[in-house]
């Protein structure tokens, strides 16, 4: 029999045995055989594609796909920023550390190590690669050849990670595999929608702000600046091939865990774009001889960028609850949060603003824009001020002192009744206490565990920041204690801008914030409020007083205030400039005699005190306790001109997409004339020029027109510094976690040794830097139109007359201030 349909009788033999077998019986065969065998070919053949398309339509009615407002809307848990006022992302809020980059912000050699990588056909596919499918269905699954990769294209990789795929696991055998059967088909109807709804450009951006590359790092935005602290566009071609390369296995491939592994990763991604025709071999040859350089690597947690204290601060104001009276001890507390409630739109945002459709925003992942009024660079001075001097100096100092003491880090004559309390209720604080008494266990079983030693990291002044060692709850709780602990805030004068914000040491381990949390008795910064009064009843800063002490008949009682004067001083004529440059008490309390301690006490609170003030006599001398943000807050008021300015720390609110949610202003209102103001100032800079502030001038070399007011409390627990240029106002507090941790001497913890050293630090930063306008040229502008009577000396008058030394000398103890004058 004649073979038909063929007329090429080598080209069948060279056809293999495909036509050995198959087409030559074919071709042998009857007619009616032959249709039956074209019939069944074609209904196997087709068969398969047939139930796919069945699947595919059913997926398609019935499963879960997201709708077309889904895929306008994914699900991307896009993190909240906290912007500076130079337009710097200070940190973020997130559940996922994720910030979007538009397609324009991604470097060219991203877009190309992704396609080489991990889909060549990316431009000629329309989300389902069929050839890709079927190199992986020959040579993977039938040829066990895993190096050819998975089949998933970019869009598929999209569509998985912008909607998750469910459980598919399940109690009944092979049940699973026809589940991920159907999760797979969804997977494709989804990246089929998404080919439809957006350009290529489109999908490779939200497939770079999809992508996990750990260490926290949601989207290639917090990749770029987590590992390279660069922005997306400035990825280098090596830096873009190491992120790339880290996609599929984040963890295995990242360059600072297997350091190895990124880099052979990272050069297989680069031989990727050299195969794809994006670089040349010369290119690839040398790019990979080059190191991979990962910036100072930080883990973008909740702990991490400029400013963790300020941010932890926003998220109190913006989730705050309206106040209810039960909550507050002082009535004078409720009544500010009450009005803040009223009047300030940041206060309590979160409750106070819905979306479109009603429900909450979610500063974690909406993706919110919160433009802040802080200054990146005072804020990154600020943090180096506190951790320079605290960590550099006064923590040592401090060690030093505790080293004989066996009730350290308390002070030695602290009773141990006082001490068990204090580590009692520090005990009770704790997260391994609430822990085991949620789990029932009794107290004896508590202090028992607590006494156990374990291996556990601590906080350290050091270059790691940490130290890993053995011991028990106890000490760790007692070597917390004695570190001691600060706050900072600047203010701008005339706009109330706070442009820094430093709640503490080191937010990672200390997270209570003492600028706003706390309230510490606050010494002798108090008096600049009580000579305000004076100032603003007609006094001048040359009124003469005879300086000797005051006694106050209080009821049934007596109290005097104890003189922080040298005994040669006591019986001289003084002014009242001398009586603030010299912070004497003396002073104050024939001050408080003339006012009374309502007077004064409203006067702070016109002032910007917005805390319970006792109304007592011993208010002038500062025992009082507030908070150092409201210190600060209101001594801007001097370089303000007598403007009493609510401080400012956000600006405006915007959504993901740059609409304007919410815009800010603050109050301000007059506390003091213009000139009671001015006249301050000039007392003030007395203090910085010739009093307890004189080390701004002769250790730190500060020049320009300073002013401001050193404080230390009973027995040096509180140390404070508080002062200003007619450009930024900035305060300090620094002392103990207890009021019984402290230094035994004024000389060492007195506020110009334990605080004022942070602010000359920060200025002297801030005076080098020239973007800030701020300078040394700034002066105090007098207001016009009166004279006012300030042309004097601080001076007293007897038989003795002032020195004035070149710098002050140390060791001068006093109970309410650290240095002063000498007398011969």
């Amino acid at each position: 029999m004649q073979i038909r349909r063929c007329e090429d009788w080598q080209h069948l033999r060279a056809a293999g045995k495909v036509y050995k077998y198959f087409l030559i019986p074919y071709y042998y065969m009857k007619d009616e055989t032959r249709k039956k065998i074209t019939k069944w070919f074609w209904i196997l053949f087709m068969t398969p594609f047939v139930l796919l398309t069945v699947l595919l339509l059913a997926v398609w009615a019935f499963a879960d796909i997201p709708s077309f407002r889904e895929l306008e809307n994914p699900d991307s848990k896009l993190a909240t920023q906290i912007i500076s006022s130079s337009g710097e992302i200070l940190t973020t809020i997130h559940d996922e550390n994720r910030l979007f980059a538009s397609y324009n912000e991604l470097s060219p050699y991203l877009v190309q190590a992704a396609v080489a990588t991990e889909d060549a056909r990316f431009y000629k596919h329309s989300g389902i690669d069929f050839q890709s499918l079927g190199r992986v269905l020959v040579k993977t699954l039938i040829g066990g050849d895993s190096s050819q990769g998975g089949g998933s294209t970019i869009t598929q990789q999209l569509a998985k990670t912008l909607y998750p795929r469910e459980d598919v696991s399940s109690r009944i055998p092979g049940w699973s595999k026809v589940k991920m059967v159907w999760v797979k088909l969804k997977e494709w109807i989804t990246a089929v929608k998404l080919e439809r709804n957006y350009t290529k450009d489109e999908i490779m951006d939200m497939y770079m702000n999809a992508i996990f590359f750990g260490s926290n790092a949601y989207g290639i935005k917090s990749a770029s600046r987590t590992f390279f602290a660069k922005n997306p566009s400035e990825l280098t071609i090596e830096e873009s091939a190491t992120l790339v390369g880290m996609v599929n296995k984040p963890t295995r491939y990242n360059p600072v865990i297997n350091p190895e592994k990124s880099l052979q990763r990272r050069n297989f991604v680069i031989s990727q774009m050299e195969k794809a025709g994006y670089i040349t071999e010369a290119q690839r040859d040398s790019i990979q001889q080059i190191p991979i350089n990962v910036s100072s690597h930080q883990v973008q947690d909740h702990n991490a960028g400029l400013g963790p204290y300020f941010k932890d601060m926003l998220l109190r104001t913006m989730k705050a609850k309206e106040p209810k009276r039960r909550n507050y001890e002082y009535v004078e507390d409720y009544q500010y949060d009450s009005l803040r409630w009223e009047n300030d739109g940041l206060y309590g945002w979160l409750e106070k603003n819905r979306k479109a459709d009603g429900s909450k925003y979610d500063l974690y992942r909406d993706g919110l824009r919160i433009y802040s009024t802080i200054d990146s660079d005072m804020q990154r001075y600020a943090e180096e001020a506190v951790a320079e001097h605290l960590g550099k100096d006064l923590q040592k100092a401090f060690d030093r002192e505790q080293r004989r003491n066996s009730k350290a880090p308390f002070y030695r004559e602290v009773d141990q009744e006082t001490i068990d309390r204090l580590m009692g209720q520090a005990r009770r604080w704790s997260d391994r206490y609430r822990s085991m008494k949620k789990e029932g266990a009794s107290e004896n079983e508590i202090r028992q565990a607590f006494r156990e030693k374990t291996k556990m990291r601590v906080f350290a002044w050091n270059s790691k920041g940490y130290v890993d060692t053995l011991m028990s709850p106890d000490d760790s709780i007692r070597y917390y204690k004695g570190f001691l602990r600060a706050a900072f805030v600047a203010i701008e004068p005339l706009t109330g801008h706070v442009k820094a914000y430093v709640g503490g040491p080191n937010y990672r381990w200390f997270k209570y914030d003492n600028c706003r949390q706390g309230r510490r008795q606050v010494g002798s910064t108090i008096k600049p409020f009580l000579y305000s009064l004076a100032m603003q009843d007609g006094l001048t800063p040359c009124t003469e007083v005879v300086n000797v002490p005051q006694t106050f008949i209080i009821g049934d009682d007596t109290w005097t205030p104890r003189s922080t004067d040298k005994d040669e001083w006591i019986g001289l004529t003084v002014n009242l400039k001398w009586g603030l440059t010299k912070s004497s008490n003396n002073i104050s309390a024939y001050l408080m005699k003339q006012f009374g301690p309502k007077a004064m006490a409203e006067m702070m609170h016109k002032m910007g005190i917005h805390g319970h003030i006792e109304e007592v006599e011993s208010l002038c001398v500062g025992s009082t306790d507030q908070m150092p943000f409201d210190m600060v807050a209101a001594f801007n008021t001097f370089p303000s001109r007598g403007m009493a300015i609510e401080p400012l720390f956000v600006t405006r609110i915007e959504d993901s997409n740059g609409n304007r949610l919410s815009e800010f202003i603050n109050h301000r209102s007059v506390a003091i004339s213009e000139y009671a103001a001015y006249e301050m100032v000039d007392m003030m800079q007395s203090v910085v020029n010739h009093g307890t502030g004189i080390r701004l001038r002769a250790k730190y070399g500060l020049k320009g027109e300073i002013a401001g007011k050193t404080g230390t409390t009973n027995d040096n627990s509180d140390g404070w510094f508080i002062g200003y240029t007619p450009k930024i106002t900035a305060g300090i507090w620094v002392g103990g976690e207890d009021r019984q941790i402290h230094f035994g001497s004024t000389a060492l913890g007195g506020g110009s040794n334990m605080a004022l050293p942070i602010w000359g630090l920060f200025m002297k930063k801030v005076l080098k830097n020239g973007n800030l306008g701020i300078s040394e040229a700034d002066r105090f502008t007098p207001p016009a139109g009166i004279p006012m009577n300030i042309a004097c000396e601080a001076e007293a008058y007897g038989d003795r007359r002032p020195v004035v030394p070149d710098q002050v000398t140390a060791g001068h103890e006093a109970e309410n201030e650290d240095e002063g004058f000498y007398f011969e």
